[in-house]
């Protein structure tokens, strides 16, 4: 016999809200099973003589609804093991009801055959009684998980599972980190029972006083709007966009609106040096905030792109999610690699063939690294790029004797004082240099950053030491400068 599982809703209310053939499962089943008997259908089922079992033992005896669920996923697979069984839950299977979730995948993995028998969402009921529309924009939050971050306040929020005063209050403390505690908001109780129904509005701050919140009860949470909204606690992805919309409008900034892509290149590239300088000084509060700053000229130029009818941020967002799954088969594929190395050959391997029929396709490993790079980084990633193929030394000794060989150059070059040859001399230094903080694993860029940094401490140190001493630098000799400037070595080590 071919074990089968049918799961039947039953509605958020008595036997009218149910469809006939939801009524004829229940009343043919053999073997009948309910996620609880606190629903006004079991009266019927009592009427009618329908043996079932039910499962509220689990919610006394388990230590959390994690563990519930396990139970009644494990019963009923067990059950259906011995021919078909019937597994009945409130409202509508697929609605906030996570032991169908679990059934429904155990099943499939074994074979089980399974069929869902749908019904009016208890969801249902409570658009009708607090007259919404979720077209209009709805978020479900699961009250036993609420995640607040993920929250928009500008939409309306429908919080599930609210089942008892400690969820309540749980859910209480989320929601006040991005909504005023006197937001008000609708309490719903046995939404389209009859004779149950109760709804009740109340400010956010109150909801767990409430003496009569149970497991049928939800929570409605209306969207802030104005002022509230832009006050608001918390702020996701999505508000940040729709805050450059708001600027880039009409009645927006008026600075904001004459910007274009053009006018905003010198802040995108000094916020991505700000981002840099924090990095160097490992200051993380720094960090989050200049992660920001350049964030928001990313959705500024997105915003830029939308008015103008080429993209969004979402296709932002969309394309380079996908290039990275694309680009990581050995992540999200079967693809296997050893190490870090294979993951770079095998990166180009693959951005080469996304290039198959682009008129632009790149006829040199070396394209593709922008020219408007600092010339220190550019030369690393040119010397990177070529090193994926081969051409590279075998360890940074190689690299070492190059930077002493071009260093001996540029002596030859100054004896005969051509400036162009002593220019191109000076860059086959720097160019060694880089390539041998390649091979010893620094980042040439951030190691000469640091010593930049180190400099000015140094030099502004011999600055307020020459003031003290009641000198001005102007009139002092190197030699004297370069006591103090010891003196500012030795403080630091």
């Amino acid at each position: 016999m071919t074990a089968k599982i049918s799961i039947v809703g039953l509605g958020p209310g008595g036997t009218d809200y149910l469809p006939p053939a939801n009524l004829a499962m229940l009343r043919d089943a053999r073997r009948l099973f309910l996620r609880t008997e606190i629903h006004p259908v079991v009266e019927w089922l009592k009427g009618r003589g329908i043996a079932f079992a039910s499962f509220d033992r689990y919610y006394e005896q388990a230590d959390s609804f994690e563990e519930v669920y396990r139970r009644i996923k494990d019963d009923v697979l067990a059950a259906a093991e011995a021919g078909p069984v019937v597994y009945a839950v409130p409202g509508h299977p697929l609605v906030a009801e996570s032991a169908v979730d679990l059934i429904l995948q155990e099943a499939q993995r074994r074979g089980v055959s399974t069929v869902v028998a749908p019904a009016m969402s208890f969801l249902d009921a409570v658009y009708a009684v607090l007259r919404i529309d979720p077209v209009q924009g709805l978020q479900i939050v699961d009250g036993l998980q609420p995640a607040g971050p993920d929250l928009d306040p500008s939409k309306g929020a429908v919080v599930v599972q609210v089942y008892n005063q400690l969820v309540a209050s749980d859910i209480k403390l989320t929601l006040l980190e991005m909504y005023p505690a006197e937001h008000e908001v609708a309490v719903v109780r046995a939404a389209g029972v009859p004779g149950e129904e109760k709804v009740e509005y109340l400010p956010l701050y109150e909801i767990d006083r409430l003496n009569w919140v149970d497991h049928l009860t939800t929570l409605y949470v209306p969207p802030l709007t104005g002022g509230a909204l832009h006050n608001s606690g918390k702020f996701g992805f999505d508000r940040l966009v729709d805050i450059m919309a708001r600027l880039r409008s009409e009645n927006g900034c008026p600075w904001d609106r004459e910007q274009d892509h053009h006018t905003l290149t010198p802040y995108l590239l000094e916020e991505t040096y700000e981002v840099l300088a924090a990095i160097q000084q490992e200051d993380m509060y720094n960090i989050c905030e200049e992660l920001g700053d350049l964030l928001l000229q990313i959705v500024f130029h997105a915003q830029i792109a939308r008015e103008r009818g080429f993209f969004n941020i979402h296709d932002v967002v969309e394309g380079i999610c996908r290039k990275m799954i694309h680009r990581h088969p050995h992540v999200f594929g079967d693809l296997e690699v050893r190490d870090s190395s294979e993951v770079l050959i095998n990166w180009e391997k693959i951005k080469r063939s996304e290039k198959d029929g682009d008129t632009k396709v790149k006829q040199s490993v070396l394209d593709g690294v922008p020219r408007g790079l600092p010339a220190l980084l550019r030369s690393w990633k040119i010397q990177a790029r070529a090193a994926r193929v081969g051409f590279d030394w075998p360890d940074y000794q190689g690299a070492l004797n190059k930077v002493e060989e071009e260093l001996n150059e540029l002596k030859e070059a100054l004896e005969s004082g051509g400036r162009k040859k002593i220019e191109l001399e000076t860059g086959d230094i720097l160019f060694a240099v880089v390539n041998t903080a390649r091979l010893l694993g620094i980042d040439p860029e951030a190691a000469l950053t640091a010593t930049t940094e180190k400099f000015i401490r140094r030099f502004q140190k011999i600055e307020r030491n020459a003031a003290l001493s009641g000198k001005e630098l102007y009139n002092m000799t190197l030699q004297e400068m370069d006591i103090f400037w010891e003196q500012a070595k030795k403080d630091e080590n």
